[in-house]
């Protein structure tokens, strides 16, 4: 839900960080932390290695960015974003261990993990699917702390959590078309991403004043978020969410991070 003191809107901003392995670099980091409150940090399973992690909490920590564990299913060819069948208790330890590893780097950079926020496929599968949902909160438990977690509003996610006693922080999406009931397109239909800034800019302001989205379909959807993502492997990704900080800060949005 966007929190607001008096009138004014406050939102978070949260991107995609830390997707590279190796040589392999797809995200913008230094750039992306300029403009953002929040950043999800990929912890090795669709992309993200030692050094990447490392790197990438040092300069979060340097600019004051909160750290996310953005735990994926273990998927690097497929960038975490192919549909996959995971044990439950399979997937609880592989969450735990996500979690795990991004803290230590955290730490060392003077931070800590303040919220896990799931990645691709599962981030998607989790809105419907309980016993996945469930198995991403057991693996949450065991990193330890209370962590919030990050996703879809009225999620089997944010269900298990909350029962959980976990924080839960409903997300919406600046650059992705929603469907009539509030979710996500799916990227292999036309239309999933927005590719248009300005289309983005307009948004990102209704979400945070409005609370609402015109779906795909041309509905019009209830979005009541705490925080927005632009996603960081979008072509401009640092220039898009500078423009969208700017954009929400001129219409009166206090762009705040959450945890």
């Amino acid at each position: 839900m966007t929190d607001t003191t008096a009138t004014t809107p406050v939102l978070d901003l949260n991107a995609d960080l830390g997707e590279g392995f190796g040589r392999w670099r797809l995200t913008d980091d230094d750039a992306l932390l300029s403009a953002v409150t929040s950043a999800n940090v990929a912890c090795g399973f669709h992309a993200g290695d030692p050094s990447t992690m490392r790197r990438v909490c040092e300069r979060a920590a340097e600019r004051g960015v909160r750290i996310g564990a953005q735990v994926s299913y273990r998927d690097l060819p497929g960038f975490g974003r192919r549909a996959m069948d995971v044990p439950a208790d399979e997937l609880a330890d592989e969450i735990t261990y996500q979690i795990g590893a991004l803290q230590v780097f955290a730490r060392a950079a003077g931070s800590d993990v303040t919220y896990v926020k799931p990645h691709g496929a599962l981030y998607n599968r989790v809105v419907t699917d309980a016993e996945q949902a469930a198995a991403v909160v057991a693996g949450v438990l065991r990193a330890g702390g209370d962590l919030p977690v990050l996703g879809l509003p009225g999620s089997r996610l944010h269900e298990a959590a909350a029962r959980a006693g976990l924080p839960v922080v409903a997300e919406a999406f600046a650059d992705r078309a929603y469907t009539a009931l509030g979710t996500l397109v799916s990227r292999r239909e036309p239309g999933a991403l927005i590719a248009d800034p300005d289309a983005v800019i307009a948004r990102s302001v209704r979400i945070a004043r409005d609370r609402s989205v015109t779906a795909l379909t041309g509905e019009e959807v209830g979005v009541r978020a705490r925080s927005l993502c632009v996603h960081g492997d979008t072509p401009g990704a640092a220039l898009l969410a500078r423009r969208v900080r700017e954009g929400l800060e001129a219409a009166g949005v206090r762009v705040e991070a959450f945890a």
